[in-house]
């Protein structure tokens, strides 16, 4: 996720921020179920736009303007789906576009237009319904006005209205639909689930055929005459600033037009990337390192542990924690850890601007089209709509697209300008990977007091870890009572809490000029792995079985023991294995979804850890797209073996020692194992799907390898010592 803060708990309500010395920002909720908007879907030559989300040509054709990036994560047909089924769209008609930067495309929950969360398709579930009624509403009216017959002798069927014997395609009223006034979403009826065709039903990507075809344009294709290409020598290590630079030799290379200094760095300006490496290359920049070159990881971890170990601000309480412990039958005590993460996607950040007479253009795969614009604004002096944002398909996302700073976007804005020139930005996935953001590290020391039937009645917990929204335009409404909810999430609200009488969480929230950010399953990423692998660590101290021990301690949280039951039944829990294989079991809530996962694991001869297989069920309420949530726990279960098993960034002198795939590695396609996804089904309001699959995946495989050998991983990513030892 990509990946914004449940809305459940944090909202951008009425929240000012200041971005880059003096741009002010009001977030504001809209209205979940406004959506009229006249100029951004207009329908041009013939047809016509009902809201701001879809328009209906005369040549049948529906499409769909989706207000969110489209980065893998199915959004691309799932909110078609959402318009068709109230429409009654011919499906093979319907057709797809990135909406334009415009306020009527902000979030229905956040404020602002952007993608994070897994909240795409909950958010909009609605709000895209209502706005295929409209249209349908309208089409039917014209319709009547044709045939002379009232509108409930009227009905809709696959783009066309049915008048008797009598069939009118959509594209026919077109005209005459646009002509009339759109009815109040609020007075609309919305078709009863009884009766959907759409929602529910396995339907193939959209976005498929143009990407097998090569078609799709993601920000890496953008090209046209006059653009040249930029690659920027930025700091070594966080917070250094540029002293001087000599480019003569720079400008000696062939293709380099020219050479600007920008605030992040030198960019090297030229006909094409490999001039414009070259010539980075050939620079040489004089840098005040500053407080960031004395960066190293054993410090850092060093840090955290002791914090982590020391009383810090309380994020959950109930009763008395330091009485009941020393009454304790027992005491599990263990420290966990995991490292700084990169995102890592596919497709390397790059950003093309084009400035001209009083307006800006920019292609870019982003998630924060609105802060974008501000911020491109407010470094040429212009108002937001003069702004263009042309959003591509994103080569993947997972947060780093989603920065507080507009990190790529604003340094393209500034290159362009200072280069009076087409400018395309590019990062290489050394940039990237060396150049933030990233997902924090952590370090979570637990105390938890078990009694005579090895239950849990006292739970003690400190975290330590940088926080995602400190300093950033988002802390005044994201830090509550010194609480960054995306560093404790999955534990200040975790079940197993809620059914302990004492248990208290504390977090330290430490400074660093590393920059951190939201990475897939943001703050669940580490509280998944941590609070799952401690329940098997409780269940093993108890001698009780790992999945009877969570019923036991889950038997008042239905959708969680649902998902844990159904995992366990298809895993074949408790039946026999092949020699030299074990399974270790996992669930978790978040982004308002449910999901266990039942890994089957091994051990190579040189004591690598190898996953077989991985059983999924997931409650996610309604399904509105099945092919894509399996698609979507499938992605989950790559991501989250890539950081369980390879994952970690590691600081020396302020560097980043890793720097592409070769040394920080995402799983090989040899790696990858059997994955079945179940589905729950559920009438639930619909909960988010892209980053959800990631949390349990980690615990699961950390689990069975306990199972397996006897040694309890706390640490990611996962690595067995050169020989077993028993926890």
């Amino acid at each position: 996720m990509n990946a914004i803060p449940n809305p459940s708990r944090r909202h951008f309500l009425k929240t000012s921020a200041v971005i880059g010395g003096g741009l002010v920002i009001a977030f504001v909720i809209p209205g979940a179920k406004r959506f009229a908007s006249a100029a951004p879907a207009a329908a041009g030559a013939g047809g016509f736009a009902p809201n701001a989300f879809l328009r209906v040509g005369n040549d049948d054709s529906v499409t769909v303007l989706i207000a969110h990036s489209e980065m893998g994560q199915g959004i691309w047909t799932a909110l078609p789906m959402l318009i068709a089924e109230e429409l009654d769209a011919d499906w093979s008609k319907v057709r797809v576009e990135h909406a334009p930067a415009a306020p009527a495309y902000a979030h229905a929950v956040y404020g602002m237009q952007m993608t994070g969360g897994s909240s795409s398709t909950w958010s909009e579930f609605d709000r895209y319904r209502q706005a295929g009624a409209a249209a349908r509403n309208l089409l039917l009216q014209a319709a009547a006005a044709r045939t002379n017959l009232p509108i409930d002798q009227l009905r809709t069927e696959n783009g066309e209205v049915v008048a008797g014997a009598e069939r009118i395609r959509y594209g026919a009223l077109a005209d005459d639909a646009g002509k009339l006034t759109a009815p109040d979403p609020e007075t609309l009826t919305l078709k009863d689930p009884s009766k959907w065709k759409f929602i529910g039903k396995d339907t193939r990507r959209l976005d498929t055929p143009e990407k097998i075809t090569g078609r799709a344009q993601f920000g890496m294709d953008v090209q046209f005459p006059g653009l040249l290409t930029a690659v920027v020598a930025r700091a070594p290590v966080f917070g250094a600033k540029v002293k001087s630079f000599d480019d003569a030799a720079a400008r000696t290379i062939p293709g380099v037009r020219n050479v600007v200094q920008v605030p992040s760095g030198v960019a090297v300006v030229a006909d094409h990337y490999w001039a414009a490496k070259l010539g980075r290359d050939a620079l040489k920049v004089d840098w005040d390192l500053g407080e960031g070159a004395s960066l190293d990881s054993a410090t850092m971890r060093e840090e955290l542990a002791r914090l982590a170990a020391t009383p810090g601000t309380p994020s959950a309480h109930a009763g008395d924690v330091g009485a009941a412990l020393p009454t304790a039958a027992k005491i599990v005590a263990a420290v966990y850890a995991v490292p700084y993460l990169a995102h890592a996607p596919m497709e390397p950040l790059n950003c093309t601007v084009k400035i001209g007479d009083g307006l800006c253009e920019i292609w870019t795969g982003t998630q924060f089209q609105t802060l974008d614009q501000m911020v491109a604004a407010k470094i040429l002096g212009m108002k937001p709509e003069q702004v263009q944002i042309h959003t591509m398909f994103l080569g993947g996302g997972f947060g780093r697209r989603a920065t507080p700073t507009s990190d790529f976007v604003s340094e393209a804005v500034q290159v362009a300008k200072a280069a009076k020139a087409p400018v395309k930005t590019v990062w290489s996935r050394e940039d990237d990977i060396h150049g933030g953001y990233y997902r924090p590290a952590y370090v979570h020391d637990v105390r938890i007091g078990i009694d005579a039937q090895g239950m849990p009645f006292a739970w003690q917990h400190g975290i330590a870890g940088q926080s995602i929204a400190a300093d950033s335009p988002f802390e005044g409404a994201m830090i509550k009572n010194g609480i960054d909810a995306t560093s404790v999430e999955g534990v200040f609200d975790s079940p197993y809490l809620k059914e302990i009488p004492n248990h208290h969480v504390s977090l330290h929230s430490p400074k660093r000029p590393i920059p951190v950010l939201w990475w897939r399953s943001v703050g669940h990423s580490h509280t998944g792995f941590v609070m799952e692998s401690l329940i098997d660590e409780l269940a093993h101290a108890a001698g009780k079985d790992p999945l009877e021990y969570r019923r036991q301690l889950l038997k008042n949280h239905p959708r969680h023991l649902g998902v844990l039951n159904l995992a366990a039944e298809k895993a074949g829990w408790g039946t026999p294995l092949a020699q030299g294989h074990a399974r270790g079991i996992a669930v978790h809530e978040s982004f308002g979804s449910y999901v266990a996962q039942v890994a089957d694991v091994s051990m190579t001869e040189d004591r690598r850890i190898r996953v077989h297989s991985m059983v999924c069920a997931v409650d996610c309420g309604i399904a509105v797209n099945p092919e894509t949530i399996r698609a979507q726990l499938e992605s989950g279960v790559a991501f989250g073996l890539s950081a369980a098993l390879h994952g970690k960034l590691s600081f020396k002198e302020g560097r980043v020692q890793e720097s592409n795939f070769h040394d920080y590695p995402v799983l090989r396609l040899g790696e990858m194992p059997q994955v079945q996804v179940h589905i729950v089904p559920s009438t639930e309001k619909p909960g988010g799907i892209g980053e959800t699959g990631v949390p349990p995946v980690a615990p699961a495989v950390a689990n069975a390898v306990f199972a397996l050998t006897g040694q309890r991983l706390r640490e990611l990513p996962l690595q067995l010592s050169a020989s077993p030892s028993k926890a």
